[in-house]
């Protein structure tokens, strides 16, 4: 079992994760987890555990998780987005097709606001897109 263990172990927190040790190399052949960090993902922070200093290899896992990490939650930021305009879709053909008065009467003004707030920020967003792509052409 202990060779298919990798040597490190990242418990993921809210905003980074624990980094361990994975040792199996011990007498007892038990699975031991030795804390050696703290990773802040937004921040780039890494603090090492107590007094420890961390090893040119754990800095080196550390950095290829994190990266990895960020690219991981990347991705799942574009698939709720993909997610959320299928949402979009489904709450339209609802609406048109499923929804009573009363639900509507619940839901309407909550969604136009949130509609209207999103549309506001894509609109400005495409803007500054265009005035930076013709400003890059001139």
């Amino acid at each position: 079992m202990g060779a298919d263990l990798p040597d490190y172990y990242f418990r993921v927190r809210e905003n980074g994760a624990a980094v361990f040790r994975v040792d199996t190399e011990n007498r007892q052949r038990r699975i031991e987890m030795d804390q050696i960090a703290v990773i802040n993902i937004k921040n780039g922070e890494v603090k090492p555990q107590g007094d420890r200093t961390l090893s040119e290899t754990d800095i080196a896992q550390i950095e290829n998780w994190m990266a990895e990490r960020m690219a991981l939650l990347a991705q799942r930021d574009i698939d709720d987005i993909h997610r959320a305009v299928d949402y979009l879709n489904i709450t339209t053909q609802w609406v048109q097709s499923k929804a009573s008065d009363e639900q509507l009467e619940g839901i309407t003004d909550d969604l136009l606001l949130a509609m209207h707030d999103l549309r506001s920020i894509l609109v400005r967003k495409k803007a500054d897109r265009l005035m930076k792509a013709q400003d890059a052409a001139e």
